[in-house]
Order: structure tokens, then sequence, then C-alpha cells
């Protein structure tokens, strides 16, 4: 299904770039890869945001683990220090915000940065699930839930996750 009005294939390359380049959190070079990509499919491939979408995610698990590592380790924390200095990229901000986590109590906020320390020691990149339409407890629950899984595991997971997020961020271009 082509996208109402949308002319995604036009765009110049900085455009195209820029439009793109948080779709996945601080990896312009999803977008840059995906912007190569685009002299190899036919005329307004890229004007679908589903074929985008999927290219995307190609681009991301063709990467070396590597490159995924530091992909995760670009997510902010959620509810974390990073939000509460007000540095997060706007898409955060609105996905952290639309769960609730920008009202924590001082106990709720105390509670979720030892979470993430915890997680963080155990993995080495940051808790990382897609908050749009959860709550606070649901998000919670899924730190007490993949706090115990073997690296691999939540290395998966965490890369599902991000997956789920550049979905949600391609659906509000």
């Amino acid at each position: 299904m082509q996208d109402q009005h949308a002319v995604y294939s036009q765009l110049s390359e900085a455009d195209f770039v820029s439009l793109f380049s948080e779709i996945y959190e601080h990896s312009e070079w999803v977008a840059e890869q995906l912007w190569r990509q685009k002299a190899e499919q036919p005329e307004g491939y890229f004007d679908h945001l589903d074929k985008i979408k999927q290219t995307m995610a190609d681009v991301v698990e063709q990467s070396s683990d590597e490159q995924k590592l530091m992909l995760l380790r670009a997510h902010p924390d959620l509810a974390g220090k990073t939000a509460l200095i007000g540095a997060l990229t706007d898409a955060s901000k609105s996905e952290q915000s639309g769960a609730g986590l920008d009202q924590c109590s001082e106990e709720e906020l105390a509670h979720f940065l030892q979470l993430n320390d915890v997680y963080r020691a155990n993995f080495g990149f940051p808790f990382i699930m897609a908050v749009k339409g959860a709550t606070k407890a649901q998000i919670l629950a899924g730190f007490e839930e993949r706090t115990p899984n073997d690296w691999k595991t939540e290395f998966d997971r965490a890369m599902s996750e991000v997956h789920k997020i550049a979905g949600f961020r391609l659906a509000s271009l």
C-alpha cells in the first residue's frame, strides 16, 4: 500500500536521511544504508512505509553484532538519567511520557534507576521495551521478567523491541 501523498523516493539524499535518521535511536547509519539501497529498488519502492520498515530492519539485521550492540547502547534508560536532564530525543520523550514515565513519584523513579543499573550491569546495554501503549506497571513487570534472562536471549529480545519501536516511529511519520 502506497502511503497517502508519500514521495519519499523523490527526496534529496540529505532530506531522506534526515527524515529517517531517528527511526533507530541515534543510528543515522541505518538511514544512510537505506538511501544506498534506494538505487537497487524499482521507482517508487520507498514510497511505501511497509517496504521502508522491512528494508531498515534488514539493514540492521545484516549489520555486525558490534553495530547491533552500539545500536542498543544508543537507547536511553527508561525513566533514567537522560530523561531527568531533559536530553531525550523527541521520539523517546514522547514514547516515555505516553507511558507515564515522566510522572514517576520519587519512589518509582528510584526503583526505575535501580532496575536500569542492575539490567545494564547484567547485559551491557539498557533495558529496551517498546513502551507505546504500556503502563508503568507493565514496564516494571518487563524488567522483572527479563532481567534473569541469559545474555543471548535478552540481546535478541532487545533487538526485537528496537524493531517494534522503529515500526511505531515510521507509522507516526
